[in-house]
């Protein structure tokens, strides 16, 4: 099994490669889509985090935090198409 040093050397490259489209994205749908990557990637560090502590409480926040950041990209989303 590969060991969580390297889980959180692919997170970390990631984010990095997402902070990037996010400063330098050419358009703010770019950014919001980054944004939301971003978020992605922190759910599946509170997941591994769960895995790793062994504590389950992290699951529980981990799908509160998906379903809080996917409501509030859509809203941007939204208010960025006009409709809200």
């Amino acid at each position: 099994m590969i060991g969580i040093n390297v889980y959180l050397a692919l997170i970390a490259i990631a984010t990095l490669l997402s902070m990037y489209r996010v400063f330098r994205g050419p358009t703010i749908v770019d950014r919001l889509v980054a944004v939301d990557i971003m978020t992605t990637i922190t759910t599946g560090l509170m997941v591994l985090f769960a895995l790793y502590y062994k504590r389950m409480i992290f699951l529980d926040v981990a799908l509160i935090y998906a379903v809080l950041a996917f409501g509030g990209v859509i809203a941007f989303a939204r208010y960025l198409e006009g409709g809200l």
